[in-house]
């Protein structure tokens, strides 16, 4: 059969026949849909994959790095078991406070910790705390140009077998433009190469939302 193209009806058709996501979630999609920053939270099928691999892995502790209005923190903290826990890492109080309403709402709150600061001094102060090796799963959704550091950080934070999923890894199509040249796209295309060669990881690219790059770590 010959390569097809998913047309936008395909996508329509992909949510229409997707398990319906918490209406919680749907709630805060909304809310966040009329913000300025609005394209930043990832989409309904992202948020149903993330819950999914929490399950597939049996995680218990996870890590988040950009958590914005919180649509897949609370994707992850509603698919952990009761004892699970999940760091998030962000740099804005006024985004995250958001995602705080919403954590409480859904009784997800205890689950979270959320660390505001720069991610690369709170990932690194975990590992220094003892803590590498002791994380099931990573979500990676924040500034590209530190993307090189948080998938090694996390990759240290996590356990062998452990998941680490990157989000925005095609860049609206620029990832695979070779005449594409700038900071953000050059962090991105770095990293998906790195990615492809890293003897670490088991990992494949999914054209899910703007792209999502999941690594297992090897064992």
């Amino acid at each position: 059969m010959p390569a097809y193209t998913p047309q936008r009806a395909d996508f329509d058709y992909i949510r229409r026949v997707s398990q319906r996501e918490p209406d919680i979630l749907r709630e805060l999609r909304d809310e966040t849909s009329k913000l300025p920053m609005a394209g930043m939270q990832v989409s309904a099928a992202q948020g149903r994959f993330l819950a999914l691999m929490v399950g597939l892995t049996g995680a218990r502790r996870c890590v988040e790095v950009g958590t914005f209005t919180g649509a897949s923190s609370l994707a992850v903290a509603l698919a952990l078991p009761a004892d699970g826990a999940l760091l998030c890492c962000d740099v804005s109080e006024k985004y995250t406070a958001v995602a705080q309403r919403y954590w409480q709402a859904a009784g997800v709150a205890d689950k979270i910790s959320l660390v505001i600061g720069p991610a690369v001094e709170t990932l690194q102060g975990r590992i220094n705390d003892g803590e590498g090796g002791s994380y099931d799963l990573a979500f990676i959704d924040a500034d590209k140009s530190n993307y090189d550091n948080y998938y090694e950080l996390c990759l240290e934070l996590l356990r062998p077998g452990g998941v680490v999923m990157v989000d925005n890894v095609l860049w609206h199509g620029a990832a695979a433009d070779p005449n594409a040249d700038d900071p953000d796209t050059n962090a991105i295309k770095a990293l998906n190469a790195k990615i492809g060669n890293d003897d670490r990881v088991e990992a494949v690219l999914l054209p899910l939302g703007d792209g999502h790059m999941t690594c297992r770590k090897r064992p």
